[in-house]
């Protein structure tokens, strides 16, 4: 739906296929505008992140803009954990709340004259109006409309009163909120993803309110003077707002401005066809960040959901976990599926994977995954940690790092239950006097040993025991105690690949001398 077709100076033009409105480089300006009003989650996450790709695909500007009109359902501390969940996702704000810019405030409540000035044009043009309705003629008339199966709508009534009722209303101190007068015609857009959009707004609704009784102005309103005062080219933004356009299109015809390009972006859905929903408690980002997904991994999750990629991110090769320069450079709006995209829980774990050997493949990361380990080992064995019986020096955590890559789905991972043993070191391993000569005899043996693999291990295992007329069994739980002061876990040899040879030969040498970590 873009192309690139000559230079300008030092931008290039974009050329809008539906529309034909050309946009030089330099003036894209997209937003991300949420509602303190929950948490950020996935839907979300999504239209933030494809206005970034967006952004950068064209060499445009990100803004962050918090819409807080709605004071009523504010959430306490929602607005910094929106921007926390953006910084840890990756999402890099050009202008914002914390960064600033020059068509600030991006606070929608600090914005209040703004609205005032502009709803005070609409009055004086007579396209705006106050209206004096009370809550109970408007559920009066709500309850009507349902009784006669009918759209249950506002009737326009205030639109009709005359100069001297307006007066005489204010001088009696009526509550009165402004409302806005639509058209009864059809209006049309170019939806970027969903094509030519036709609908008349007054079929469906009354004339709608712009600015409330406490002085607020509605969602619809401030997101239109929003939007063209901070000179927003294009509005990307979830496929339920689709709906709201027309009238959205209706306000800035009676400001004779000119709209950004609209596209709407296809719902996000359950793997089982079902909507997510905000009550869903795994969807919020700060779930993902405290279960241990890696930012990057949540990011290829998303984008795999709905297209619009030039390659569809290459589903014939091996799965990758793109990073954010290689998803800008493929990133395509007009790729992006028109419908539902079906969210299949079992990728993530998939992208986590490879995220996780990315990291371990590079020096810079690994050193950070390094002291994310120590984190996760202070927070789950403080005891352990108090009697050092812990065996967590950086060297070690590098190694069980590098094998635990297929192994592990998060970091998280690496202090289940099963793998307890990798980092404890048994503190009481008392045997007996035969059973001791036994361990004795194993290390001998294992010192010539090069070949430590699992199948390598199980081999020499049997072979010792038949040698030394030991039962496999019995010894293999003796030898698990040895290593591991557990009674139960993964097979011995699989403890001893993952442990490795020195490990494994300390662990018996602290049980044949009787030492202590």
């Amino acid at each position: 739906m873009f192309q690139s077709t000559k230079n300008i100076g030092y931008a290039s033009v974009i050329i809008c296929n539906i529309c034909k409105r050309t946009y030089a480089n330099k003036n894209v300006r997209v937003r991300f505008a949420p509602s303190p009003t929950g948490f950020l989650h996935l839907g979300g996450l999504r239209t933030a992140l494809y206005n970034l790709l967006f952004a950068r695909k064209h060499n445009g500007k990100f803004i962050l803009r918090i819409e807080d009109t709605d004071q009523i359902r504010l959430v306490e501390g929602a607005t910094q954990q929106l921007q926390d969940d953006l910084q840890w996702s990756g999402i890099e704000i050009d202008e914002g709340p914390s960064q600033g810019g020059d068509f600030g405030p991006y606070f929608q409540s600090q914005r209040l004259k703004i609205y005032k000035e502009q709803i005070q044009i609409l009055l004086d043009n007579g396209l705006g109006y106050r209206c004096f309705c009370t809550d109970r003629r408007l559920n009066l008339l709500r309850k009507e409309a349902i009784r006669k199966q009918e759209i249950p709508k506002y009737d326009n009534r205030c639109r009709h009163l005359s100069s001297e009722e307006i007066k005489k209303n204010l001088d009696e101190e009526k509550p009165s909120c402004i409302r806005f007068k639509i058209s009864d015609k059809d209006e049309s857009f170019d939806d970027l993803i969903y094509g030519k959009i036709t609908s008349n707004v007054s079929l469906s609704e009354g004339d709608p309110v712009i600015l409330k009784t406490d002085g607020y102005p509605t969602y619809h309103f401030a997101n239109v003077v929003d939007d063209h005062m901070m000179d927003i080219s294009h509005v990307l933004r979830g496929v339920e707002w689709q709906i709201s356009t027309t009238k959205h299109i209706l306000l800035y015809k009676a400001f004779n401005w000119t709209p950004p390009i609209f596209g709407h972006l296809p719902l996000l859905m359950n793997s089982d066809g079902t909507k997510l929903s905000k009550r869903q408690g795994d969807i919020r980002i700060n779930y993902y960040k405290e279960t241990g997904i890696f930012p990057q991994a949540l990011i290829n999750f998303i984008v795999h959901s709905g297209g619009g990629f030039t390659k569809d991110l290459q589903k014939h090769l091996k799965p990758k976990c793109y990073s954010m320069d290689e998803l800008v450079e493929q990133f395509d709006i007009s790729r992006i599926n028109s419908h539902s995209g079906k969210i299949m829980d079992e990728r993530l774990f998939e992208f986590n994977k490879l995220e996780l050997e990315r990291k371990i493949n590079n020096e810079i990361d690994l050193n950070l995954l390094v002291n994310e380990v120590k984190e996760i080992l202070k927070n789950n064995f403080p005891q352990r940690i108090k009697n050092n019986s812990l065996q967590y020096d950086d060297a070690y955590i590098r190694n069980i790092l590098e094998w635990s890559v297929p192994r592990i789905n998060k970091l998280s991972d690496l202090v289940s239950s099963n793998l307890e043993f990798v980092w404890f070191l048994p503190t009481d391993t008392d045997i007996n006097d035969s059973e001791m000569e036994t361990v004795r005899r194993l290390k001998e043996r294992l010192e010539s040993v090069t070949d430590l693999t699992k199948e390598g291990v199980n081999t020499m295992l049997k072979e010792f025991c038949k040698e030394n007329g030991v039962k496999f069994g019995s010894f293999m739980k003796m030898l698990r105690y040895v290593l591991s002061g557990l009674q139960e876990g993964p097979s011995i040899a699989e403890m001893m690949e993952i442990l490795g040879k020195k490990n494994t030969m300390d662990r018996l040498e602290m049980c044949i001398n009787k030492t202590k970590p």
